[in-house]
């Protein structure tokens, strides 16, 4: 069985498990919180990142969601997530990568310093400008969402792929800390329903941070 390190705001770790439920690949949880710098964790990845996944019958250990990802891709035929011709591929990589890098670093990984960091490790209030500078930036993110949606059946094209995936992942994270003013937004308002109605995205709603509580609707697939 495989095991994954992990805590429940991870939006990397999401992207992971969002792909392994469409893949039908088993696994449990291990609750890691990477700012403890457990010595065990640092021996696994001493980069201290989560996830990391580990299968202890054969010795396999996976580090760093780009790389887990493309390992079940190319060892799991069900579900393909990055299929297509060479450029379709090439464009799901692309927009994987503008929310793992992009969109956390002005969106999620700011909300996750401001609401979860500071009142879990450092017990501080949160800086309201720079909320109001994240949620700025969901608002103008979400815009260019919206426009894929209006052109496409899916992010990066006509099937459901890993970058649907990995944007669900940093936008349920950006929303259950409360940076996501749905309102201006029905486009990718109705694509994130139909995410959350998946089997593969419901025990990501079911989980909470301790010391951290969503909105109400946060788990509710009709909002």
């Amino acid at each position: 069985m495989w095991l994954i390190h992990q805590f429940p705001l991870c939006p990397f770790s999401r992207k992971v498990r969002l792909l392994l439920g469409e893949k039908g690949v088993g696994y449990e949880l291990v609750l890691e919180k990477p700012w403890e710098r457990r010595d065990e964790f640092i021996d696994l990845n001493p980069a201290g990142q989560t996830p990391v996944m580990v299968e202890q019958e054969r010795g396999t250990k996976l580090i760093h969601s780009v790389a887990i990802c493309e390992y079940f891709e190319e060892t799991v035929e069900k579900s393909r997530m990055i299929s297509g011709t060479a450029t379709d591929r090439a464009e799901i990589r692309r927009l994987t990568a503008w929310f793992d890098e992009q969109f956390h670093g002005a969106v999620t990984g700011p909300l996750l310093g401001e609401r979860m960091y500071k009142r879990i490790v450092h017990r501080m209030s949160p800086d309201t400008t720079a909320l109001r500078e994240a949620m700025k930036a969901a608002n103008e993110m979400l815009d260019y969402v919206d426009w894929l949606i209006d052109h496409r059946n899916w992010l990066a094209g006509s099937a459901l792929s890993l970058a649907d995936l990995a944007a669900a992942a940093h936008i349920s994270v950006a929303d259950y800390l409360g940076g996501i003013d749905w309102r201006a937004h029905e486009q990718t308002r109705n694509w994130y329903m139909g995410l959350k109605s998946r089997p593969s995205f419901r025990p990501l709603l079911a989980e909470r941070m301790a010391g951290v509580a969503p909105p109400a609707d946060y788990d509710k697939v009709d909002f």
